[in-house]
């Protein structure tokens, strides 16, 4: 498995004894949210799906930050926790400064509190903090959580409902546990890298970051179904993702089409999948994402494509009349397709074909994505103000709940949030803050 969830005990009978203090203290904390969650109704303002769930987020880059940003889309109140001397290695990537393109995407929706973890002050802050919330996540290499002197075992102690999520290359066993990694490793370590490129070249790095990202959507579910268990048992717990095992996970496709039980290698098939006219073909404009992407599966699909085409005379075609005999004879197939989509725009022809029925797809870079009239249609592209550059455009969260409704917001800056959340969750005074702030404690 992916990710573990290590405590609770499904077998203990539902007639149990008296419940521990922190049990009792856990049900005042779901009757406060519940309380807060009418009031906003009252106000005029419906309860989000996550109304309640409160996370302090250590996590930084994008397998922690994806995760905790997917949740505070859903509602969670995320209190993004950073160093004070520039928080989120993310806020720096590629550009420099604080607040890079990078951050932005993987931490809107959330607020952010500096403290010096490192200062048995601003460790002392944060385990005063932790009854308050939830979820603590982090995604640090090995060793780091034990030098903050923040393991599973201290925050237990401090807080016992406590659900502490733990991301790491390769798990906390194993030969490898100490290794670190980012997302380009756990493709390698996955085998994701293996099955990208064309027959007989090197293997190569897929786009999409689903090393990190994918391993997040997995944390995610995770969280949600360790808060469900605890609403049912009172128990807090400790998750554990291995990135490596994570991305595995994607991997079951081509395993399962392409290898025989693990005891051979997948080869790489480049943008083939399965027989032709399943194929990426050129289309008119000749740039380098000049194409559409053709997927044909059943019967209908292959009929549909040649009458969308104008070419009738194929299906009948002795030459492709059977997937074997399209195979067999690709090369003919793959010219008489694509001197139909070299006539045409890719756009024109997504159109033509998914009018038609047949699968297929513009091949859309990021520069299109940003300005795709469904995306724009659909809301997916948000617009939020940036420090530095006025308004710039945001891609979206993909799920949609018709009864949650949580606005989009941007990354916050680093500190922002640090005297709110202290004055509300600590009731700490500007005059306490302040010079915690000089002794820098806090940033």
């Amino acid at each position: 498995m992916s990710w573990r969830i290590g405590a609770g005990n499904p077998s203990r009978p539902p007639n149990r004894k008296k419940r521990p203090e922190h049990d009792r203290s856990m049900k005042r904390d779901v009757k406060r949210d519940v309380k807060r969650n009418v009031k906003r109704e009252e106000r005029g303002k419906p309860m989000t799906a996550l109304e309640g769930l409160r996370i302090l987020d250590l996590s930084q880059y994008e397998a922690g930050p994806s995760c905790t940003q997917a949740l505070a889309w859903m509602g969670a109140d995320v209190v993004k926790v950073e160093s004070i001397r520039g928080g989120d290695p993310g806020r720096s990537l590629a550009v420099g400064g604080d607040y890079s393109p990078y951050f932005c995407n993987w931490n809107a929706n959330k607020r952010s509190v500096a403290i010096d973890l490192l200062r048995p002050e601003g460790r002392d802050l944060f385990l005063r903090m932790l009854p308050k919330y939830d979820v603590v996540i982090e995604n640090f290499g090995p060793g780091i959580v034990e030098k903050f002197d923040l393991d599973y075992e201290v925050l237990k102690a401090a807080h016992p409902p406590v659900i502490f999520v733990q991301i790491k290359g390769f798990g906390s066993s194993g030969p490898y546990k100490d290794y670190k990694a980012y997302d380009m490793v756990a493709q390698a370590a996955s085998g994701a890298m293996s099955v990208t490129g064309e027959m007989g070249g090197r293997p190569l790095l897929p786009g999409p970051t689903l090393g990190d990202s994918g391993t997040g959507m997995q944390a995610g579910m995770a969280i949600l179904a360790a808060y469900i268990q605890r609403l049912r048992t009172g128990e807090g717990q400790r998750i554990e993702l291995s990135m490596q095992e994570a991305m595995t996970y994607y991997m079951r496709t081509r395993i399962a089409l392409l290898a025989d039980w693990g005891e051979q290698a997948v080869p790489r098939i480049g943008n083939r999948m399965g027989a032709l006219p399943t194929e990426l073909y050129p289309c008119l404009g000749g740039g380098p994402n000049d194409y559409v992407y053709i997927i044909t599966v059943t019967a209908r699909h292959w009929d549909a494509l040649c009458l969308a085409i104008d070419r009738p005379d194929l299906i009948s075609d002795p030459r492709f009349a059977t997937g074997e005999d399209r195979q067999a004879n690709g090369k003919e197939l793959f010219e008489e397709i694509a001197a139909w989509t070299r006539q045409h725009e890719k756009h024109e022809a997504m159109r033509i074909l998914g009018a038609a029925g047949v699968p297929a797809s513009a091949i859309l870079d990021t520069h299109d994505l940003y300005h795709d009239p469904h995306l724009e249609e659909r809301g997916f592209v948000e617009r939020v103000e940036h420090r530095d550059l006025g308004e710039v455009p945001l891609l979206g969260f993909p799920t949609r709940m018709s009864e949650s409704r949580v606005e989009f917001e941007r990354a916050p800056y680093l500190g922002e949030h640090t005297d709110e959340v202290l004055q509300a969750d600590l009731a700490l005074d500007a005059e306490t803050i302040q010079k915690l702030r000089e002794a820098e404690v806090l940033g």
